[in-house]
């Protein structure tokens, strides 16, 4: 199910995809939050980090934009200890254990959370401000200002269908009303505690009249879908899809691609679909947290993820990276990958929406989803 995001309108519907790339420990650009004892340079801070001897993770699930591949090239890089806990927890998951594991060496030493969680985290004072080496290359859209967390990387609210099941793959969130489709919606957890749930209600809300300001019409859709008997709330993964009990899915377009080779092998296929009323991508937020047993090894990892090599890891599994754009100016980006992921005309035109109407949002979804969805 793993955590909460926040969607976004993306100006061109042809223009969706597009990515790639590789990174250089030898950067040395400064970090001006970089702290004395682990140094300036990713060289040094890679030192640093060697002596600390590991970085402890949560909620990175190997298929979801594709962590696997971004943790194996972190620990082959810098030969540096990655142990993830619980790696389908959500973003709430990752705040409890924070608080229960304060101070001690096994508590989360970096968060991947959706946008609605980044104001709790920063206030409860469990972040630890760090900016990259290349954070000017970051949006500033997609970080904060004080270095408390980056969006290392989107995605874009997508149907997945599984064709053994779904005959007539939709594609539109109006399709997904169709007496056809009973029993056969899902989304990805519970939109207070799920980030691509939670997305999946931002962005049934715009495709439905609704906007940043006003996510009520997302509600009010799914409350109509669970009336007709199409939503089935179940967390999508491989097993899911292929026994029947999630075979259509809305997810991040990250999430198909590891879904696919186990639904291959048992004889079946999925088709994944954008929403042709609804075009919306979200991101999630890292950042390092303050009390941490490894503090320099957690700077460290975020330098990856932030790095072209983290960024092309990221792109493999169709996430697209913060700094998408400054590495396509660069050339780093390979053609297979560039070939699925937005341009960067497209991508420097994402719209996000701000924190206060995140935090609304999340408000008003809390309030209601309970009478209107989940208790019906």
């Amino acid at each position: 199910m793993k955590k909460i995001r926040v969607v976004v309108a993306l100006a061109a519907a042809s223009s969706i995809f597009i990515a790639g790339c590789s990174s250089k420990s030898s950067d040395t650009a400064s970090s001006p939050t970089a702290p004395a004892s682990c140094g300036t340079t990713i060289d040094e801070i890679a030192a640093a980090a060697k002596t600390e001897g590991k970085v402890e993770l949560m909620a990175l699930p190997d298929t979801w934009a594709n962590y696997k591949g971004v943790l194996d090239t972190f620990k082959a890089r810098y030969g540096i200890e990655a142990p993830v806990a619980n790696p389908d927890a959500s973003s709430a998951d990752e705040l409890t254990a924070i608080s229960t594991l304060r101070g001690q060496e096994t508590m989360p030493e970096i968060v991947d959370i959706g946008p609605s969680f980044t104001k709790e985290f920063v206030d409860k004072g469990w972040a630890a401000p760090y900016k990259t080496t290349n954070w000017s290359e970051i949006p500033d859209s997609l970080k904060d200002a004080n270095g408390n967390w980056f969006g290392a990387y989107s995605g874009i609210m997508s149907i997945g269908s599984n064709t053994a099941l779904v005959k007539n793959p939709p594609k539109s969130w109006a399709d997904l009303k169709k007496p056809e489709y009973k029993g056969q919606v899902t989304i990805n957890g519970d939109p207070r505690e799920a980030g691509a749930a939670f997305a999946a209600v931002m962005a049934a809300s715009i495709a439905n009249g609704g906007s940043y300001d006003d996510i009520m019409p997302g509600i009010k859709y799914f409350a109509d879908l669970k009336a007709a008997g199409n939503l089935v709330e179940t967390d999508i993964t491989a097993a899911t899809v292929l026994s029947g009990d999630a075979p259509i899915a809305l997810d991040w377009s990250y999430n198909f691609p590891g879904l696919k080779p186990d639904l291959q092998a048992a004889g079946f296929d999925m088709v994944v679909n954008t929403p042709t009323d609804g075009l919306y991508v979200g991101y999630y937020a890292l950042g390092a947290v303050s009390e941490s047993a490894h503090p320099c090894a957690a700077k460290l990892f975020l330098e990856h993820l932030a790095g072209n090599e983290g960024a092309l890891e990221y792109m493999k599994g169709g996430a697209i990276p913060a700094r998408l754009a400054a590495m396509l100016d660069a050339g780093v980006v390979p053609a297979d990958l560039a070939a699925s992921l937005p341009t960067k005309e497209a991508w420097l035109g994402v719209k996000f929406p701000s924190q206060t109407q995140i935090d609304a949002a999340k408000k008003l979804l809390t309030d209601n989803w309970g009478p209107m969805v989940a208790d019906k």
